[in-house]
């Protein structure tokens, strides 16, 4: 579950871990209440508006149709009304967000935190994720903050610092110490980026962040380290023991599909092919994925039903899959282990004749526990559906198919 800077922000405010220190606003008028707020508690003239979407790239990224960067210094009051208008309600488009683009509902009116003084101001990057190959926490860290991570590992890798974290040992303060000195660290910046990097860790494993990524870290000119932004994912798995931090999720700027989806207990990821699939188990799916491409298609979707698929869960699954308008054919693909392919099949029926005409072929291949009853269900339907039972069955309808697109 990815959540918005503002959100992040809040979660390592939480773990004693120093940000720039902002306030939502959801329109024009909030916004400069907002600011006058921020500038009068830091004795400040200047303020930071920043458009809050699931990407990144804000810094550069541009209002659809305008000028108007995602993030900008407002100098004035004045500035932070005509800044937040031109965001608010408006599509921002970033490298991340595709000519698409998102939305902006809402806008961290934040702390202007490049304030002049005796030492040098410092951008700097800080990622934490899970190192699946080694089975690690990996802790990334580069001098090179306020850029894309992306570009600096592929034309200066030698920027980028790697702690590797033991899970079973966790973060040890010598591994801190030498991420503070990769980073150029010394005297009281030192201190404040061991510190630092101690309360990130510490937030990342206990809200079971997926990945925690802040960039730029920054290094004032009275050398504090601060947070000045934060993209932050949150696994979904684990959401049940994070009854707060589900609070925080931003339906709208999810797919409308996977929002359905989740609202029916389904596993769904909308992809860019011309086939649908419908199957239970992520493996399987996977597999169905393969067959398509294979068979010269191009998967539609990710979509798993689970091991109790039934009439209902069938139902939602076509009508999801319908909505894509790319969609040209449908495969089912279900491996009768917990549920019974017989059962299986009468919910595909029924499921069928609850929708109506569905204007695409349907393929379902059923093996398994009462795979042959299940075959036999689908054939006598009367309905526009083909029934499989070998995978290479299967394969060769959806290659008919695709090839009649």
């Amino acid at each position: 579950m990815n959540i918005h800077e503002y959100q992040g922000k809040e979660i390592l405010k939480r773990y004693g871990v120093r940000i720039q220190e902002g306030i939502v606003a959801e329109s024009p008028e909030k916004a400069v209440e907002a600011a006058k707020l921020i500038m009068a508690q830091t004795n400040s003239k200047f303020v930071v508006v920043k458009s809050q979407i699931h990407a990144g790239g804000r810094g550069k990224g541009q209002i659809k149709g305008g000028t108007q960067r995602g993030v900008a210094l407002a100098k004035s009051v004045d500035d932070v009304r005509d800044i937040a208008k031109n965001l608010i309600g408006n599509v921002l488009v970033t490298i991340q967000t595709g000519p698409e683009g998102k939305k902006v509902n809402k806008v961290l009116v934040a702390q202007d935190v490049y304030y002049p003084g005796e030492s040098e101001v410092k951008e700097m990057y800080i990622g934490i994720l899970l190192d699946r190959a080694k089975a690690c926490n990996v802790i990334m860290a580069s001098t090179e903050g306020g850029m894309d991570i992306e570009e600096v590992a592929e034309h200066t890798p030698e920027k980028i610092v790697k702690e590797w974290i033991d899970p079973a040992v966790g973060l040890q303060p010598f591994q801190a110490r030498k991420i503070a000195f990769g980073l150029g660290m010394t005297g009281e910046a030192f201190k404040e980026m061991v510190k630092f990097v101690t309360n990130l860790y510490k937030a990342y494993v206990e809200t079971d962040a997926s990945m925690f990524e802040i960039n730029p870290v920054l290094k004032t000119s009275d050398n504090k380290i601060m947070a000045v932004d934060a993209k932050v994912n949150i696994d979904d798995n684990a959401l049940y023991r994070h009854a707060d931090l589900a609070n925080y999720r931003d339906v709208t700027e999810e797919d409308p599909l996977e929002v359905e989806a989740s609202a029916n207990d389904l596993n769904y990821v909308k992809l860019d092919g011309n086939v649908g699939c419908m199957v239970n188990g992520a493996g399987l799916a996977m597999a169905t994925m393969d067959i398509i491409k294979l068979s010269g298609g191009e998967p539609a979707n990710f979509l798993d039903v689970g091991g109790g698929a039934n009439a209902k869960t069938v139902e939602a699954g076509f009508r999801i899959i319908l909505k894509d308008p790319n969609v040209k054919a449908i495969l089912i693909n279900i491996f009768g282990g917990i549920v019974r392919c017989d059962r299986v099949a009468t919910g595909v029926v029924e499921a069928y004749k609850a929708i109506g005409n569905i204007p695409v072929p349907i393929i379902v291949r059923l093996q398994g526990t009462n795979a042959a009853e299940g075959a036999r269900i689908i054939d006598e339907s009367g309905l526009k559906v083909q029934s499989a039972v070998a995978l290479s069955e299967a394969a060769e309808k959806v290659r008919a198919v695709v090839a009649a697109l």
